[in-house]
């Protein structure tokens, strides 16, 4: 945009130097002619004014020295002629040719003859003078000068050259000059680029400075920082009410669990008892929800703070977390991990996405069952893989698996909230990273989550150790995550990067 306003700024005094300094130019180029033309005009005249009594009496007279010694002196060839063109006198550089022959039919026609109008720098021809000799009104001859224009192309040139360099350094301080009111223009709507990208990367603070630029910019710059800040508090406002109503639904969820488990002894048909169990079932499934909405509402108030943790001992840690679980559901549980691998995440990212993904492999990999967790580095980051032999998903389901409350149309009596995937793309995309999901071979589902590396190796005080992690999950309910569903995919079933808060 700056680029095109001085382009355009440019262009606009290229124009006018243009139509100033082309007739200047011309003007002085006539005048240096005109100068030299009146000089020859008056020499020519005073030879003419000698030549009169010399034709009159049939000699040259004085007229030989008088042009042999100016064609000496000034380099001007000049001569004399009759009547009937003749060359009566000549001096030593005269050379007759088209334009001396034209002007000496004008001077004895009884005209003076002068040529050409300007002299250019590109003009190589001589600047010819001529002037009749009278005599009474007799036509006796005329006098021919012929002068080499080439001091005059040189002066006329250096007129031109001077013109040049002016306009050059009136361009340079009209560019200069551009580029600064161009900054000034557009310096609200850079800001203001800028500060969108910042927002749009989560730094909801970040706000346009309105004290620059035109007024029209400056109010456009206090309108964004007003749409910021009531943006920013809607979403504030809506994440406070979903983390509060999931909060203080705790309580009530919690005596009417308990009051339902106390009607338990006193229904004694087994229709009766089936139903006691399943509204138990859906307090617990309710209450799975209200976690689930809870760590969804704290991950996207996160600030984008950035913590450099070891993915490994992060991984080897909830491995161990979850083996209990993965042992009482005939799951094998390994992790291939081989040395220390740093990413910068937001805090806890790496052990909340571990969380909710061994989760659903587990759940989901069935007795015999086997789920790897793999650590290694790729892209100049850190990649978390976690393999499940389950069902998998299909390529339509990978799509929808981040969405909020989405779960598979085979899955619905399977425990689980549908917010668990959502949690991990929010912490993944405000950690810069991504989360990609694909079939196994010959079957299950792959989980990869890539964090970027940190810049500099964190000391050991900046790296999140494994105690630094949530606790064990307990085995009998463990954090509720999104189910894949119980078909098997197809092999070209792909996820490229799911984003934060996909649906």
């Amino acid at each position: 945009m700056r680029r095109r306003l001085v382009i355009s700024y440019l262009l606009l005094m290229v124009l006018v130097l243009l139509a100033l300094e082309t007739p200047l130019a011309a003007t002085l180029a006539s005048r240096e002619t005109d100068r030299v033309r009146s000089d020859r005009l008056a020499d020519a005249t005073r030879f003419a004014s000698l030549a009169g009594p010399a034709l009159r009496g049939g000699g040259a007279g004085p007229l030989t020295g008088e042009l042999v010694s100016y064609d000496q002196l000034y380099g001007i060839g000049a001569a004399v002629v009759d009547r009937d063109g003749r060359a009566l006198v000549v001096s030593t550089s005269w050379r007759t040719g088209r334009d001396t022959r034209a002007a000496l039919d004008t001077a004895l026609a009884g005209q003076q003859f002068n040529g050409p109008d300007s002299v250019w720098p590109w003009v190589d021809g001589p600047l010819v003078v001529a002037v009749p000799i009278n005599d009474g009104g007799e036509v006796l001859g005329a006098v021919v000068t012929s002068t080499p224009v080439a001091k005059v192309r040189r002066t006329v040139t250096a007129w031109w050259l001077l013109l040049a360099g002016i306009g050059l350094l009136a361009v340079l301080a009209c560019v200069s000059t551009a580029f600064g009111l161009a900054g000034w223009v557009l310096r609200p709507v850079t800001e203001l680029d800028a500060v969108t990208h910042e927002i749009a990367e989560g730094d909801r603070g970040a706000r346009v400075q309105d004290r620059w630029g035109p007024p029209e910019l400056r109010r456009l710059a206090a309108s964004f920082n007003h749409m910021a800040v009531v943006v920013s508090d809607v979403m504030d406002r809506q994440r406070a009410f979903v983390a509060h109503a999931s909060h203080q639904l705790r309580n009530p969820l919690t005596a009417l669990r308990l009051r339902v488990e106390e009607l338990g002894p006193s229904v004694t048909d087994q229709a009766g008892q089936v139903e006691h169990r399943l509204a138990l079932e859906e307090t617990d499934r309710l209450a799975l929800v209200l976690d689930g909405l809870l760590t969804l509402a704290r991950a996207e108030r996160e600030q984008n703070e950035r913590v450099t943790v070891d993915a490994a001992a992060v991984a080897a840690s909830r491995v161990a977390a979850w083996e209990p679980l993965a042992r009482h559901r005939s799951v094998t549980l390994l992790l291939a991990a081989s040395g220390p691998a740093y990413a910068r995440t937001v805090p806890t990212a790496v052990d909340q996405a571990l969380d909710a993904l061994i989760d659903n492999a587990i759940k989901f990999s069935g007795e015999g069952g086997e789920v790897t967790v793999a650590v290694r580095h790729v892209d100049g980051g850190t990649a978390l893989e976690v393999r499940d032999t389950g069902p998998g998903m299909t390529s339509e389901q990978l799509h929808q698996a981040t969405e909020r409350f989405w779960r598979a149309p085979d899955a619905q009596n399977i425990e689980g909230a549908g917010l668990g995937l959502t949690i991990v793309a929010v912490l993944v995309d405000a950690s810069d990273g991504r989360l990609t999901m694909h079939p196994g071979q010959p079957r299950g589902l792959v989980a990869e989550l890539w964090f970027p590396g940190p810049s500099d190796i964190a000391l050991p005080s900046d790296t999140e150790s494994p105690s630094d992690t949530d606790s064990p999950p307990d085995t009998d309910s463990p954090p509720d995550t999104d189910p894949p569903s119980d078909t098997d995919p197809p092999p070209d079933a792909v996820v490229p990067a799911l984003p934060a808060g996909a649906g």
